[in-house]
Order: C-alpha cells, then structure tokens, then sequence
C-alpha cells in the first residue's frame, strides 16, 4: 500500500487532531532530548535554517503547536512544558506526521525565556491556560508574573505577538492588570477563528462544558527601556489571587 494511501487522521473529544498520521517511514525525531548548556539558542543550526520563530510554554499535548506547524510551514515552532508525560505525547504527534519545523523539550516557560532565548528573536510567543496552582503553598509557581512578562517583552521581535488564555476569571483578572504594563493588550471575545472548537485540550473542555475562556493578543510596547521595564516589574504585585476551586475538577479532568 502507498504511504498516501495510509495515511489517517486523529480526533480528540470528536475534534479533529491537526494533521495526518503519516506511513511510519516518513516520521521525523523532534524531541530534543537534552537542552545545551545555558545561553541562547542558535535556531538556525536547530531547525537547519533561518525562520520566524513562534514558541508555545507549556504546549501539553501540542493540539494548538501542531496545528501550527502544519499550517504554517514558512515558521519554525518550539514548544516546551514541565510534564515529561504531555511532551512524549505531542513529541509522538509531531513525529506521526513528518514534521520538521517543529521541536520539543521538557522545561518551564521562564527557565527557557531566561536561560536560552536571545532578546528579540522570536516572532510569536503562546500562553495556554496557565497551571492556576490551588494550593498556597505552590503559588510561587504561578508562571504570569512581572518577571516572566518582561521576559517575554525582551524575547519578542519588534512587531512580535503575545497570545494568552485562561478559562479562570481570577487569573484573567490578574492578567488584565499587569500585562497592560508591558504591552498593547488587546481582548478576543470570542474563539481564534482558525479553531472556533478550541486551540488546545483544555480549550475545548472548557468550551463543552459552557466555561467563559479569556483570550488576548498582545504587542511589545515600544519605547521601553530595560532599566524602566525592570522597574515597573518590581513594582507589581505577584499573582497571588485566591484561584477559583471549582475549576480543579476541570483540572483533574484534563490531566
């Protein structure tokens, strides 16, 4: 039988998952199993040429970075999470369907804008649903902070896009508050036209069980200098809102 032939498509809650699972001997390897020593990235030895870079933080199962990566093949796609499980199943998905402008790693969002993304080189930065963390003594790890914001402004290129999402009204409510600092935010009422069932897994859940999602593309303020930027960070509370509990068993769901 002909590769073409073999080919199959994947659904997720009914959803179809982006893409086509390919004859297996035209999967591709895009995990990086280990990160270099610290310091910025060379995207161009990495993806074997010179391309916008778009970055998804914490990617999960890599529904919306996939999708990406199919559909725009003129980008190169880097997506990362903490859970070693969700990124073996994204990094199956990506190599089912031939991909190679798209790479994945097990790290957190901040380490990776910290420790090996060069100022102004990304084109594209995503932000998924953000782990709210319920218990207080995990809030710490709460990844929109005013940290983790002037990251991201230092890591984008001019011109470059913040795109950001939560379906908890508490951590929205923060977000509208200290991203307005950084950038030109501007608010999505309704679902991104290119999934109007959701960009990722969590999205979609939401969505089915009638939850408001919170959506926003955000721009780099320009004009702002380190040394203010810093300080505006400083002076920003930390995102230590009281998470809204009857969203865990969502959580509990997803995972």
């Amino acid at each position: 039988m002909e590769p073409q032939q073999r080919r199959r498509r994947e659904r997720e809650f009914g959803v179809p998952f982006p893409g086509e699972i390919l004859a297996p001997e035209t999967w591709t390897h895009t995990a990086l199993k280990r990160l270099p020593e610290r310091g910025p990235l060379d995207w161009q030895t990495l993806f074997g040429r010179t391309a916008p870079i778009v970055l998804d933080l914490g990617c999960g199962n890599g529904r919306y970075l996939i999708g990406s990566a199919v559909w725009r093949p003129q980008c190169d796609h880097l997506g990362v999470d903490v859970l070693p499980l969700v990124i073996r199943y994204a990094t199956r998905r990506a190599n089912q369907r031939g991909l190679t402008n798209i790479r994945l790693a097990v790290i957190g969002g901040r380490e990776l804008l910290a420790d090996y993304v060069a100022p102004a080189s990304v084109a594209e930065i995503h932000c998924y649903h953000p782990q709210p963390y319920y218990d207080p003594a995990q809030i710490h790890k709460r990844l929109i902070t005013p940290e983790f914001l002037l990251l991201v402004h230092r890591a984008l290129a001019p011109g470059g896009l913040f795109f950001l999402q939560t379906d908890h009204p508490s951590y929205w409510r923060y977000i509208c508050q200290a991203v307005p600092v950084f950038f030109d935010m501007e608010e999505r009422p309704r679902c991104w036209p290119d999934a109007p069932k959701g960009r990722t897994r969590r999205e979609i859940i939401a969505l089915r069980r009638g939850l408001p999602v919170f959506r926003a593309v955000a721009r780099p303020r320009s004009g702002l200098l380190e040394n203010d930027a810093l300080a505006l960070a400083q002076s920003l509370p930390l995102p230590t809102f009281d998470a809204d509990r009857r969203l865990q068993e969502l959580d509990e769901d997803e995972g």
